[in-house]
């Protein structure tokens, strides 16, 4: 997309930028240790063909990017990797928080709900 068509079309500005930033931070979750990188890249996905047709293409047909969206939009299948380091965030954020002494009631919400994401996680089948 050129930047004249962006000013033709200011519509796709916002999806634009939910694509961009989902690449963005897809790209350094696949070169830092804890960062997951596919939900970045499914929102990317999700959100590109709103927004930029080619860049969707790109983005589809990436080698190294490609793959775990493909897996994710045909069989809804998530990487055994991005499962573990999913769930290892979601641990090491819920230990944060009890050491910097969150109240009780959000420790307990958090739990809840860190525990139906990685039941989710888990439930979809292995990329």
């Amino acid at each position: 997309m050129s930047p004249t068509s962006i000013w033709r079309h200011p519509q796709r500005l916002p999806w634009l930028s939910v694509t961009w930033s989902g690449v963005a931070l897809g790209a350094l979750g696949a070169l830092l240790p804890l960062l997951p990188t596919t939900p970045f890249l499914i929102l990317a996905a999700w959100a590109a063909p709103k927004g930029s047709p080619r860049l969707h293409r790109w983005l589809c047909h990436h080698p190294h990017f490609g793959p775990a969206l493909e897996a994710w939009r045909t069989r809804r299948a998530i990487p055994r990797r991005g499962k573990w380091l999913a769930c290892t965030m979601l641990t090491a954020s819920l230990v944060w928080l009890i050491i910097s002494g969150a109240a009780p009631t959000v420790l307990l919400a958090l739990t809840v709900l860190f525990c139906a994401i990685a039941t989710f996680l888990w439930s979809r089948p292995d990329a």
